[in-house]
């Protein structure tokens, strides 16, 4: 079979993009991980297949690199500039995902996506959290996180008895000073470190916020790109009205044969 399709990147988080509405192509696991491969494929953070969804403008199926699948942040402001490219030619837009219904506004460079809204944020301990921001993700706030080996230190949590059978992204967060941060993530799935996470930048700003009541909004740096998270903190904990922000760059468009 000929697959084609688009390369895009949010902020370093990179993706295959392909418009599955008339095709209806159901990949296997080993079929994304090939696809993904950065060596004998064509290399990525994930696989995102555009399908048909009868009550917004489009589904967005998400896969990780092992054929797993979850919400991806970055990945959706990606699928929204390439139904752009496509077909849609509105500023606003709606779409679904596996975890539900999210509105999509786009000014100018800027696309931003309006996140599911968080109930809680569980301590763990002394600045470890968890949370759920349409993926499971671990918050560490530590200081000077870029001479943190990530990997090892990611790789204990995500694979402990509390996380290792449905898997946990791992964020490090170190704030730079007033609304600024540095996120530094390894994702499940892909396991490995990611030059930005959508879901994780969010993550990362929600605890900011938790911590921080007179925040809402924030600019985080990636190791790929800056992001801008803006929220609203209804009652300790809770959040609703969160916006990812950031760019979404095509690459370059192909086919392959699978």
């Amino acid at each position: 079979m000929r697959f084609c399709f688009s390369k895009y990147h949010g902020t370093g988080n990179d993706f295959i993009i392909a418009d599955n509405r008339i095709n209806s192509w159901k990949p296997t696991p080993n079929e994304v991980s090939a696809l993904c491969d950065r060596k004998y494929g064509i290399g990525s953070d994930g696989l995102i297949l555009i399908e048909p969804e009868k009550e917004t403008d489009f589904y967005m199926n998400f896969f990780n690199p092992d054929g797993s699948q979850s919400f991806c942040g970055n990945g959706s402001r990606c699928a929204i500039s390439f139904a752009r490219s496509q077909w849609l030619e509105k500023k606003e837009i709606e779409f679904s995902a596996i975890d539900g219904k999210h509105r999509a506004v786009v000014s100018g460079d800027e696309i931003a996506i309006k996140m599911s809204d968080v109930q809680e944020i569980r301590t763990i301990e002394q600045e470890l959290f968890f949370l759920h921001t349409g993926s499971p993700h671990i918050v560490s706030i530590q200081r000077d996180i870029r001479a943190v080996a990530l990997i090892p230190y990611a790789q204990k949590i995500r694979y402990s008895d509390n996380y290792k059978k449905e898997g946990v992204n791992v964020n490090l967060l170190e704030f730079l000073g007033n609304d600024r941060l540095f996120v530094r993530t390894y994702e499940r799935g892909v396991e490995n470190e990611t030059l930005s996470c959508g879901t994780g930048v969010t993550a990362a700003a929600l605890v900011s916020g938790y911590l921080r009541t007179d925040l809402s909004e924030v600019n985080v740096e990636t190791p790929g790109g800056n992001l801008r998270v803006k929220f609203e903190q209804h009652k300790k904990g809770k959040f609703r009205n969160i916006w990812l922000c950031g760019p979404a760059v095509c690459v370059f468009e192909g086919m392959i044969e699978i």
